[in-house]
């Protein structure tokens, strides 16, 4: 067994969490799971298992004091490393791993590793469901779905493992190489996490970090990255010079037509790179067009990603929770061609929405803000549209329903992340989708 009589500590008793200290025990580690948090707040049913499988677990304060001796620490992609919780382990020179990396040095298949500040995880899945019609055994997983120790375990069952990956993952490989890697957008986010935006983009970087020339890169030909050794594919819905380009309203390879965008059932520009990527990837998987079409033809946009919700009055409702950085908001936006009623705000993050000032001015009627983030926005487009601060969410959809007009749509593209009033982006979509159908057909 690769971890017998090792000590680990395992902090975080999220999924994370709890896939790395499985794995480890599997593997004959002693283990202790540590996290901040009450035990009365952790999932009952979680620290049940961990403690029936002959794992430890420590809850609250007292686990940021831990002085036990270990051999090394996992580190969940959720627990900042500079938390007490961190550096009490940090701080004594104790060696400290990733879940993704400790995921990664159990696996013996080949890895997709996708990353960008949007995107992931609509072309994770879509590489997944291309994969599986196309006889290739795979799964979506990493930052959605199970974490890499996870899967780990059941490995066999696959031929190639399709891995989301984010910044907070990143932060913290040693060794992780995926044999293809796949950059697909960068811009400003987690700003409460990372000191610059060059800290972060430095994080989400490492991805090309341990590729050689056997390796494949694909990347977003718009995007200026360093040099990498992996042999690079170029994809844009822009730039010309890209191996996979748009061409009227079709995605082109090497000037041959490939894909009709009006055969799938994505839309925006966003999109489209997504599929370029997908692709890109089936191909040096050694998949060929013919294969890939179909299953890319059928895939269904996931909730809370532009999703049109119902139309009342001649209003039309779009969700668009996903959208929890400005890039988002920005995409999600420029795929409206009629006159908008914006709702927007939240937690946050550290960076302000005067970027958006030009096309908010351009797109959006009036836009209604809600959240921590509220004030702060209404101050950035201050002269650029009329703003509205809002109670809640509830308050904000009623407002909207109230001013909006037959032909205009009122999307709710937040900008930024929920934790400030709902437990995730996908807590939050799905309050916007019940409240608009509860609006009643007719304004009173």
């Amino acid at each position: 067994m690769k971890y017998q009589d090792k000590k680990v500590a395992v902090l975080g008793a999220g999924l994370s969490g709890t896939a790395a200290a499985l794995l480890l025990r599997s593997e004959g580690a002693e283990v202790t799971v540590l996290d901040s948090a009450d035990e009365k707040t952790l999932l009952k049913s979680t620290i049940e298992n961990l403690r029936a499988r002959g794992v430890e677990v420590r809850c609250g304060a007292a686990s940021e004091k831990d002085s036990a001796p270990y051999d090394f620490v996992v580190l969940s992609p959720g627990i900042d490393p500079i938390s007490p919780l961190a550096t009490n382990f940090s701080s004594r020179k104790i060696e400290t791993l990733g879940e993704l990396e400790l995921g990664f040095r159990s696996v013996t298949l080949p890895i997709i590793a996708i990353t960008g500040t949007n995107g992931k995880t609509t072309t994770t899945e879509l590489l997944a469901q291309m994969l599986n019609a196309c006889g290739q055994r795979t799964i979506a997983c990493g930052n959605i779905g199970k974490p890499l120790c996870e899967v780990a375990l059941r490995q066999r069952k696959f031929d190639v493992l399709t891995v989301e990956v984010s910044s907070f993952q990143l932060e913290t490989i040693r060794t992780f190489r995926p044999a293809i890697s796949v950059w697909l957008n960068f811009a400003p986010d987690h700003l409460d996490r990372y000191r610059s935006v060059a800290e972060y983009r430095a994080a989400k970087l490492r991805i090309f970090e341990n590729q050689t020339a056997d390796d494949v890169a694909v990347i977003n030909a718009g995007e200026t990255l360093p040099k990498i050794a992996a042999r690079a594919v170029t994809f844009s819905a822009y730039a010309n010079h890209a191996d996979f380009r748009l061409e009227g309203g079709s995605i082109v390879y090497h000037n041959s037509p490939v894909l009709r965008m009006a055969d799938t059932k994505l839309r925006g520009s966003h999109n489209i790179e997504n599929l370029m990527a997908t692709l890109a990837v089936g191909l040096a998987r050694g998949l060929s067009f013919e294969q890939m079409l179909p299953p890319l033809c059928a895939y269904e946009p996931r909730p809370h990603r532009c999703e049109f919700v119902r139309e009342v009055g001649g209003v039309i409702y779009v969700n668009d929770s996903k959208a929890t950085n400005l890039d988002a908001v920005e995409k999600g936006l420029a795929a409206q061609n009629k006159t908008v009623i914006l709702i927007a705000g939240g937690k946050d993050k550290g960076f302000n929405f005067a970027p958006l000032r030009s096309l908010v001015s351009e797109k959006v009627r009036a836009a209604i803000l809600i959240g921590e983030m509220a004030g702060r926005i209404a101050q950035d487009w201050k002269d650029a549209v009329p703003c509205e601060i809002a109670h809640s969410l509830a308050d904000a959809v009623e407002r909207a329903h109230a001013i909006a007009k037959p032909g205009e749509v009122v999307l709710f593209s937040p900008g930024t992340s929920s934790f400030d009033m709902f437990k995730s982006y996908a807590d939050r979509g799905d309050q916007f989708r019940a409240l608009v159908h509860a609006l009643p057909k007719q304004k009173s």
